[in-house]
């Protein structure tokens, strides 16, 4: 089948790209606003963009069926400037699916899930500590494009568990963390645990020498 954007439905798009563009690391985000009401919802429009600086991109769409309404995490996030991003494990993956419910506005998602906060080192939205990573971020900027807002954050600081880190890069023990992937948008996920292939790049020596 041959789809052409512009004649494809918005939300057939939707689920064509979710469903190719995959899998995709989590963003469960904790932000804060001016009153200091915490939220925690997870994104998989997410990424790492670069290094120096550490920037990475995060997609939220605007609330469904309500114009250019952003989402609690958007107006946060552009109010105060900051957020974190928690690293979604498989031994947290239930407890991160019942933050992507749509609570009331008064009932805390964290509450829900029975999670509980940590503080930041850096910035004042704590994360979530039961996570065993996270990233302390800044708003680096926010651009409005269609029904979404593309947001782009400064890591200032990271949290890892000392027993994910290998301090002779330091590298993190991905094998271990047992991470989680967003699938299409059927409510499906991938897991990593037992899961991991080693495919070395190839040098161009190598690769001259037929050693491919």
């Amino acid at each position: 089948m041959k789809f052409e954007m512009d004649k494809t439905p918005a939300r057939q798009i939707y689920n064509l790209l979710i469903g190719l563009i995959s899998p995709r690391p989590i963003a469960w985000v904790t932000s804060m606003d001016e009153n200091g009401k915490l939220n925690a919802a997870p994104f998989s429009a997410y990424n790492y963009l670069c290094t120096d600086p550490p920037i990475v991109g995060l997609g939220v769409a605007n609330r469904s069926g309500r114009g250019a309404v952003p989402k609690d995490t958007a107006r946060n996030i552009r109010r105060m400037g900051e957020f974190v991003i928690n690293v979604v494990t498989e031994d947290l993956l239930d407890k991160m699916n019942i933050t992507a419910t749509e609570f009331p506005a008064d009932v805390s998602e964290l509450e829900m899930a029975g999670l509980t906060t940590a503080p930041s080192s850096v910035v004042k939205v704590p994360r979530i500590a039961e996570a065993h990573a996270a990233l302390e971020c800044t708003e680096f900027t926010t651009m409005e494009v269609g029904r979404s807002r593309i947001i782009l954050g400064r890591v200032v600081a990271m949290y890892v568990e000392d027993q994910f880190v290998d301090p002779k890069g330091p590298y993190i023990k991905s094998e271990e963390l047992h991470t989680v992937g967003r699938m299409n948008g059927l409510g499906s996920y991938v897991k990593t645990r037992d899961a991991f292939i080693t495919v070395p790049r190839i040098t161009l020596e190598d690769w001259e020498n037929g050693k491919q």
